[in-house]
């Protein structure tokens, strides 16, 4: 993958758009389900040489890529915009701790193409069975590590199992976000020190997208 200001934001927008839908489940206990799909698929495509093609397209995204705009723009704006910077900045910290636990690494790989083989049997990787599985593994294995990401949100929707399995497969596909952010050249200085070349990036991906009902 090329390192530059087109992909890092990319990542960026889809780790937004997680970090978003997290909070859309936590506090409203249902989302699009056409904005998760992107972001599940990415979970599962470890061999697209693009990252458009990693997202099944950037449509699904536009969300993200707003998010991202408006973050970029007037950072710390706004009690959303903060929670979702904060999921993303841990996000972010959680995979450099995991690039330096290869063993986690390779088993988290291992059972991610465990259940990518059920995929098809289960009628499609949004199935509440697949979601169930990927929360489990997330469970195994991310959630173990420290920072712990601590969502906040109405206990009635907290507690049902079908609502916190899909904000586990949300966060472990940010995790993937964070993934293809480093692997694009995004640091932990990169949010600070190009803030603005991301904002324009932002604005240029914006254009070409239809919007999607």
């Amino acid at each position: 993958m090329e390192r530059n200001d087109k992909n890092r934001l990319i990542a960026l927008a889809a780790m937004f758009q997680a970090s978003d839908l997290i909070g859309e489940l936590a506090y409203k206990g249902q989302v699009d389900q056409d904005l998760m799909q992107p972001l599940i698929h990415s979970v599962f495509d470890n061999s697209s040489k693009t990252i458009e093609a990693i997202y099944d397209g950037l449509d699904h995204l536009r969300p993200g890529f707003e998010l991202a705009k408006g973050i970029l723009i007037n950072p710390g704006k706004g009690q959303k915009s903060m929670a979702i910077t904060r999921y993303t900045v841990t996000l972010m910290h959680l995979q450099r701790k995991l690039e330096k636990n290869p063993q986690m690494a390779d088993k988290l790989i291992e059972e991610i193409e465990s259940t990518e083989r059920q995929i098809e049997f289960f009628g499609g990787m949004l199935n509440p069975t697949v979601i169930s599985r990927l929360a489990d593994i997330y469970q195994g294995s991310i959630s173990k590590m420290e920072p712990k990401i601590i969502v906040k949100g109405e206990q009635s929707y907290l507690d049902q199992a079908d609502i916190a399995a899909q904000i586990r497969a949300l966060l472990l596909a940010g995790i993937r976000s964070a993934v293809l952010w480093s692997q694009a050249g995004g640091g932990r200085f990169t949010l600070m020190m190009r803030r603005k070349q991301l904002a324009a990036e932002a604005t240029k991906l914006l254009r070409p997208l239809r919007v999607v009902h």
